[in-house]
């Protein structure tokens, strides 16, 4: 859908949708919408916010049954994204018809980029898009993720052109700053405070999810080397979600480099394998430790001699 274009309110949907206030959308009634083609894009976007809150499958996709065509790609792509099925994914990317769906396009290169060696993929798929703001996010976080930056820098240059003022553009430029350095990191800083401001959930609405912005402040400040403000920002965070795996491992990020104690990072460390043991920063550790020992274990302490 040409972003230009869109639907004010729709508009509005995929930006809440961006900045994580997912329950804002699944409060939304798509039927309020004049155009069908918005009303079934609000939907799928209804039915992507649950997945992202954490929604089981087996109810959502009865759901998506009753709002959407069963047969069609659409469908098949929601039912992908729930269960995770790279198989159906790339079963989809290979069928022509279905390849140039806009919802398996961006739905499809989630999946597929979440996968282990699937970012190649994901790239291909994403690539036919036509106009698609999401589908450029998307690929400039892979090229990221490849430590391609100066692809990523290429996507958000070409993506200006046609998209200046987009919210989504700004983000992904941000993304870019946040990894190129210097100046654009004070600039990241200022859209991520923005959005923090202006992305402040109610107590009876607010979702872990909705603490992206002001994560995302934080790992700018860090990044400017402002650390008290860093701290307040994820203090903030983990006093509305204690829980939060991005907000406890950001603070683990700004532990060691506060220099604070040991303890008080183990402590960080240990919150953090209770809430999401999988996270991508304890995966890291761990290969870290696995090399170490791998290393230590190629060399003997040997007793001096008199």
């Amino acid at each position: 859908m040409d972003p230009l274009s869109m639907d004010p309110e729709l508009a509005n949907l995929q930006n809440a949708f961006h900045t994580g206030q997912y329950s804002t959308i699944t409060a939304f009634d798509p039927s309020t919408l004049r155009d069908t083609s918005a009303q079934q894009a609000a939907t799928i976007l209804r039915l992507r916010a649950r997945i992202a809150a954490g929604e089981s499958s087996a109810s959502l996709l009865d759901d998506a049954a009753k709002s959407l065509d069963p047969s069609s790609h659409e469908f098949a792509a929601i039912k992908a994204l729930a269960t995770q099925d790279v198989a159906a994914v790339e079963s989809l990317s290979n069928d022509a018809s279905a390849s140039e769906n806009a919802t398996v396009q961006i739905v499809g290169g989630s999946v597929l980029a979440a996968a282990e060696g699937k970012s190649d993929e994901a790239l291909a798929l994403l690539a036919k898009h036509q106009g698609n703001l999401e589908a450029v996010a998307l690929i400039v976080q892979i090229h990221l993720s490849q430590n391609r930056t100066d692809l990523a820098l290429k996507e958000v240059a070409s993506a200006k052109r046609w998209a200046q003022d987009s919210l989504l553009v700004n983000i992904a430029e941000s993304w870019v700053g946040l990894r190129v350095g210097g100046d654009a990191y004070q600039s990241a800083f200022y859209v991520f405070e923005e959005l923090a401001q202006t992305s402040q959930p109610s107590s009876t609405t607010a979702s872990s999810s909705s603490l992206k912005p002001l994560i995302s402040q934080a790992i700018s400040e860090l990044h400017l080397g402002r650390l008290p403000e860093a701290e307040a920002a994820l203090q903030d965070a983990l006093a509305k979600f204690p829980a939060d795996a991005a907000a406890i491992a950001n603070s683990i990020v700004l532990a060691v480099a506060a220099g604070k104690k040991r303890e008080d990072v183990t402590a960080l460390l240990a919150d953090l394998q209770k809430n999401d043991p999988q996270h991508a920063l304890l995966a890291d550790l761990r290969e870290k430790e696995e090399l170490f020992d791998r290393a230590a274990g190629k060399y003997t302490v040997k007793a001096g001699g008199a």
